[in-house]
């Protein structure tokens, strides 16, 4: 049995539980004081205060903040190319969807996403995922929905899966064929529906690639009827359902992912007052994404408001190389009390637990208790203000994943 201890903690700051915080309980974090971690063949066997137990393994924190891995619940991983050529034309006043029905935006990636291999493909994921956990994220949602054709969905899902099996950082897998009508079918939209609901997600089924199913309801992407349609049919074939949605438009999405009890309904900017009663019924979590509303210069989701009804509250950072080429959940952190205005115990709550229970694993990771796995950040920082304070420097000094230092 291989015992690391992580000792000389000046404060360890966690949430607490194997399920999504709401409510008031989203700024419960329990503090202590020169702490200690014990963790034994990857997962926290003891947590304590005080005299630390023997170890053949110390990691010492040197009087410094610990709290649990970051958790990074919605990003766009795998994908072509970037869109800086699209930096000039927002600053010239094109919107998000004028740049996407002019041939940019996602089409723009799925086009380079098409002609990449999947060898080139995982090197570029992977020199992300290396910069993700130096900021301190140990566990990421990918997804796929830059390839728009069943060959290339799947090819992104192996992209995922494989970088999973040999990336320090561990990767969860959402299918997302319905992130846009493609240029081919854009006269068929029906056609392009039947694709996914009746030959991609049978095959996502079939080859295991992925746990989840998403679908970006949204003007000019899919309508919430076609949304419902997606997600049903992955359901049947053993997704979980997620939600792009009123990101730009409040069409139904965010009532939507409550009437299916999606486990998540992800951006939410314009989200309005009956889609947060449904995603409390629903009991279904805001995944929000700061860092995005930042980028494209929009307005921020009614986090507030979403916590006053009782809507656990999860934030990441949206990672793509359009409205939001931002992989650093540490940013996340700061706009989170910055522009949600939420508290820093919310915020740790919003990136790690509720982060994990967005991916269905609030059960292994989250939180600093036995019985999860050992994944750490130790901070440069003497408490929690200190890190949703300071804007713009790497304060991750040391990585841990399941008991071993990987930054």
């Amino acid at each position: 049995m291989k015992k690391v201890l992580v000792k000389n903690i000046g404060m360890l700051a966690t949430p607490e539980g194997r399920s999504a915080r709401r409510g008031a309980e989203q700024g419960t974090v329990r503090t202590r004081k020169d702490a200690w971690v014990l963790i034994e063949d990857g997962v926290i066997a003891a947590v304590g205060t005080g005299a630390a137990p023997d170890a053949p393994e110390t990691v010492d924190a040197c009087g410094n903040l610990v709290t649990p891995g970051l958790v990074d619940a919605h990003t766009h991983l795998v994908f072509g190319g970037w869109r800086q050529n699209e930096l000039g034309l927002k600053l010239h006043g094109a919107s998000y969807l004028d740049i996407q029905n002019a041939g940019g935006g996602i089409q723009s990636t799925t086009n380079a996403t098409r002609g990449a291999s999947e060898r080139e493909l995982a090197d570029k994921a992977a020199r992300a995922l290396d910069e993700m956990l130096a900021f301190g994220t140990t566990t990421c949602e990918a997804k796929s929905g830059y390839g728009l054709a069943t060959e290339h969905e799947l090819k992104e899902l192996r992209v995922i899966r494989d970088l999973n099996e040999r990336h320090p950082i561990d990767l969860v897998a959402t299918f997302m064929g319905a992130h846009l009508v493609p240029a081919e079918y854009r006269n068929d939209r029906a056609a392009y529906v039947r694709l996914v609901c009746e030959e991609m997600l049978p095959l996502v089924e079939e080859q295991g690639v992925a746990e989840f199913c998403d679908v970006f309801c949204e003007a000019d992407t899919f309508t919430a009827e076609e949304s419902r349609k997606i997600l049903e049919a992955g359901l049947r074939h053993g997704l979980r359902p997620k939600i792009h949605a009123d990101e730009i438009e409040a069409i139904g999405g965010s009532v939507l992912a409550g009437e299916l009890g999606a486990i998540s309904a992800e951006h939410l900017i314009v989200c309005p007052d009956e889609g947060i009663a449904s995603m409390a019924r629903g009991g279904t979590i805001a995944c929000l994404l700061p860092a995005t509303s930042f980028n494209l210069g929009a307005a921020f989701a009614p986090a507030r408001a979403m916590v006053n009804a009782g809507v656990p509250v999860a934030m990441a950072t949206d990672f793509n190389p359009g409205s939001c080429p931002c992989l650093n959940m540490q940013f996340v952190i700061n706009l989170g009390c910055l522009k949600y205005k939420l508290t820093p115990e919310e915020v740790l709550t919003a990136v790690t637990l509720n982060g994990a229970a967005a991916i269905d694993r609030a059960g292994t990771i989250g939180t600093v208790e036995p019985g999860k796995l050992g994944d750490l950040v130790i901070w440069d920082a003497p408490d929690l203000d200190y890190i949703c304070y300071r804007v713009g420097s790497n304060l991750a000094r040391t990585v841990i994943k399941q008991g071993v230092v990987v930054r």
